[in-house]
């Protein structure tokens, strides 16, 4: 997984915003069709924060029978420890590959707390574990160090911060025995300099939509070709940017719309998130047929 794209594909739903499994599926069949390392299924981009554990569970199902024999599916383990063990227990049940770990909900935690939610949910299975450090639950280097020594099933570290500082602490500290994600929101925008502090790989939202950009764009990375890093990111990942930056929450909106953009029905957003205006999605569209 650490060299080659990652992607959290989009959850469908239809007119009453309830799963829409036909579509999903299409685009899981669309998704894993190209040479992506990982799929990462009811995660962020997904929506799973707004889809019930019943439905993270139908929805997981569907990408292993879809997309399982060709490309790694992994799933979210999210909320309170109790809850993220018995996602992760049902993920093994429905043949992932791997666990993403969110942050705990609601809560502000110690780093020795953090250290035995992590620890938790990496016992409950014999799935490898990417935990995720953002919000209420950043990691520092020590602590990434000390679970990740306590924890054989822990592969990785995805970044959801970009603190330079505490990632080449971290990679200093822990070295190649942990994957390291980006995973900061249009992870494009940091790949090249997070590259140099051990950070192979990312998860791109704009594999969604456009997914031969997205690993143009990848190998570019890999590539360390800077020319056309910069290009790509002046010709549409900064255009882009700027509609997302818009509204809180367009970082999953502007996905779904951009599906809508090259012709593949993205459909509505679940509330708390909204969708963007008639208008914005016309400005996407535009840049999008630019690239596409």
């Amino acid at each position: 997984m650490k060299s080659g794209l990652l992607s959290f594909p989009v959850t469908h739903f239809d007119a009453d915003l309830r799963v829409d499994e036909a579509r999903y599926r299409d685009h899981l069949a669309w998704q894993s069709s190209f040479d992506v390392a990982g799929l990462f299924a009811a995660g962020g981009t997904g929506e799973g924060f707004s889809l019930t554990s019943a439905e993270i569970d139908r929805v997981l199902r569907i990408a292993v029978e879809e997309s399982g024999d060709r490309v790694p599916v992994l799933a979210p383990a999210t909320g309170s420890t109790a809850q993220a063990v018995a996602q992760a227990q049902a993920a093994q049940e429905a043949g992932a590959s791997g666990l993403l770990l969110f942050p705990p909900y609601l809560t502000e935690a110690s780093q020795a707390g953090l250290v035995e939610h992590i620890g938790a949910v990496c016992r409950a299975t014999d799935l490898g574990v990417i935990v995720y450090s953002r919000a209420n639950a950043v990691l520092t280097d020590s602590t990434v160090a000390e679970v990740a020594d306590r924890n054989p099933t822990l592969i990785g570290l995805k970044d959801g911060v970009g603190d330079i500082e505490q990632m080449t602490r971290t990679y200093a500290k822990v070295g190649d025995r942990l994957i390291y994600v980006g995973g900061l929101p249009t992870a494009e925008t940091f790949a090249l300099p997070l590259l140099q502090l051990g950070v192979s790989t990312y998860s791109s939202a704009l594999y969604n939509f456009l997914p031969e950009f997205a690993l143009r764009f990848y190998a570019a990375v890999r590539a360390q070709d800077r020319v056309a890093v910069y290009s790509m990111l002046n010709d549409f990942v900064i255009p882009y940017i700027d509609i997302r930056d818009r509204t809180k929450g367009y970082a999953v909106s502007i996905v779904k719309a951009g599906l809508t953009a090259v012709g593949r029905d993205g459909g509505r957003v679940r509330p708390p998130l909204t969708d963007l205006t008639e208008a914005e999605l016309a400005e996407l569209t535009t840049l999008v047929h630019k690239v596409s």
